[in-house]
């Protein structure tokens, strides 16, 4: 009745080679027939802290499907999401910096920032219509691929809330705000994915979206029907479903039956896991609170707002105060290389496993310098070996701009994650 499987894996290899298998297996019979089908992939791209943080969709899962969907001989593919509007406000592209642009390069696969497409209208609580991209209602075949975290407002954020991203811009966002819960259900019965893909590898527990702590699950949720899919990832990390708002308004509005919720507790699942639960300060608590959050809503829709949370000084204040989880770092990084610590390296391979182009890290980054090589036509500047080194021999050439407070917050904690 319902479609649903559990992989866990942990390096590159393991992961395409699991998630192509598991595809062809299982999932076969749900893609086009017609191989010039329009193929939309939507990641979550929710900052610019890439996916060992637990921030964002894995390179490595999306290089998988990708891989997968080539092999089938599929020709029109564009990886696509509507990225934070903050840092959409910001003028910053997060699609570049998390190297999404340069994964679609190196597969010779489209890519799209929603931010800037045509809007197709949906309809959300109170006679409100907001934008959707224009392509995710156009595509003849859309993948959602949801990093698995907790999220201080939603409670998770899998895959019923990553649709957010398929809004176009900052005003389309913000009309989400204005019930949610409720809108994430009314935008999943707007934009309907065919298939969801979890990316729970390195997922994020606390306080998240952004701000939480990686934590190394190896797990890849792959079905049809998000509410399913939804409440398995609420039972992986022994989440009451209740308590994750986008699933009760679901389970309110009848779209969840008993159904749904026997498959899901007799599902054999290999893992559970106890996630830290969403906490945010008392600040954020008071005001997101649902008795008062249209009032900070009606603030924040002002101009005379948007223009002081632009500004630094604003901007910090409410990174401190816990209202924003989100710096705005405005400096790029700028690379020009890796090179190897020889007495450094231990030879250990976590930096290949985790090098989305398979790149047979460390000795091939011996010829980094070069910049003109065949190991430099497959670096997509990614950072993930710089970042996963347990003994900081990798070492980056260059200025690292922006990614220095993802070193700051989150560096020692992969180190140690990864090992």
């Amino acid at each position: 009745m319902f479609r649903f499987d559990a992989l866990y894996v942990d390096g590159v290899r393991e992961i395409k080679s699991g998630i192509k298998r598991l595809l062809d297996a299982k999932y076969s019979d749900v893609f086009p027939s017609d191989k010039n089908s329009k193929i939309l992939i939507k990641p979550n791209l929710n900052s610019n802290m890439n996916a060992l943080t637990g921030n964002t969709t894995d390179l490595r899962v999306v290089a998988a499907v990708i891989e997968f969907l080539k092999g089938r001989g599929y020709k029109d593919i564009t990886i696509g999401e509507g990225t934070n509007s903050g840092y959409y406000r910001s003028n910053i592209s997060v699609i570049e910096r998390l190297r999404y642009d340069e994964l679609g390069l190196y597969y010779g696969v489209g890519v799209k920032d929603f931010n800037y497409s045509d809007t197709v209208a949906v309809s959300f609580e109170r006679g409100v219509k907001a934008g959707v991209a224009r392509e995710c209602q156009e595509a003849d075949f859309l993948i959602n691929m949801p990093k698995l975290k907790t999220h201080f407002e939603a409670g998770m954020t899998v895959c019923l809330k990553n649709l957010i991203g398929c809004l176009v811009g900052q005003e389309n966002k913000k009309k989400v705000h204005g019930a949610l819960s409720d809108n994430i259900i009314n935008l999943n019965q707007g934009v309907k994915p065919h298939l969801h893909i979890v990316d729970g590898v390195i997922a994020m527990e606390g306080l998240g979206p952004t701000r939480g702590t990686p934590l190394r699950s190896g797990a890849i949720f792959v079905g049809d029907d998000p509410y399913i899919v939804d409440l398995m990832c609420a039972r992986f990390a022994s989440f009451p479903y209740q308590k994750i708002g986008p699933l009760a308004v679901a389970k309110r509005r009848g779209l969840i039956k008993d159904e749904h919720l026997h498959f899901v507790n007799d599902f054999p699942l290999e893992r559970i896991h106890r996630f830290k639960p969403p906490t945010a300060g008392p600040l954020a608590t008071f005001i997101h609170s649902p008795k008062r959050q249209k009032y900070f809503l009606a603030i924040r829709r002002t101009p005379l707002f948007n223009y002081l949370c632009s500004t630094e000084i604003v901007g910090k204040l409410l990174y401190l105060t816990g209202l924003r989880q989100d710096v705005f770092i405005r400096d790029e990084m700028r690379w020009e290389g890796l090179s190897l610590k020889k007495g450094k390296c231990t030879d250990c391979g976590i930096c290949a496993r985790y090098c989305p182009t398979e790149i047979d890290l460390p000795h091939e980054l011996d010829k980094a310098a070069g910049m003109d090589n065949e190991w430099q036509q497959r670096c997509i500047h990614c950072l993930y070996c710089f970042s996963v080194c347990p003994e900081s021999a990798i070492e980056f050439h260059g200025t690292q701009g922006f990614m220095e407070e993802q070193v700051r917050q989150y560096g020692e904690i992969i180190k140690e994650m990864v090992k």
